[in-house]
């Protein structure tokens, strides 16, 4: 039984999956520096990771690596919670949008899909839709 699955919340357990992923990514060239250690921090924060689970993860040796959906609306679920979760406090930094494109990739998007499906969702998640998509959100 892997860590997660000691977790009967649902969403617990998915935020806890996300901030696996996320410290994988963040420790995939071998350690975690400092400016990935304070972008941690504020994921686990928003994640209401416990510090025990914050511990664990980050002494895993990568236990949890990303497991890529394999439909593109379950890998676009989870690209949608960390842009809720990055959201949350209403505006995306750099070391934010470096580890999302990690992140992306690790799900199994190229390059190039990764940059426009980031793009996109920075343009809707940051409220900057023109009126023509806007129109189409609201009519669909």
């Amino acid at each position: 039984m892997s860590f997660v699955d000691l977790y009967s919340s649902g969403e617990h357990r998915r935020n806890l999956a996300h901030f696996s992923s996320i410290a994988s990514l963040a420790a995939i060239d071998g350690e975690v520096n400092p400016q990935e250690k304070v972008l941690l921090d504020r994921f686990a924060r928003k994640l209401d990771i416990t510090d025990a689970e914050y511990a664990e993860v980050l002494s895993s040796d990568n236990k949890y690596p990303i497991n890529p959906p394999t439909t593109s609306e379950e890998r676009l679920e989870r690209l949608y919670d960390l842009f809720r979760i990055i959201f949350a406090d209403h505006g995306i930094d750099e070391e934010e949008m470096i580890l999302i494109n990690k992140y992306a990739i690790g799900l199994g998007y190229s390059s190039e899909t990764a940059a426009k499906l980031i793009k996109r969702s920075v343009e809707i998640f940051g409220g900057r839709l023109d009126f023509e998509d806007y129109l189409y959100l609201v009519k669909k």
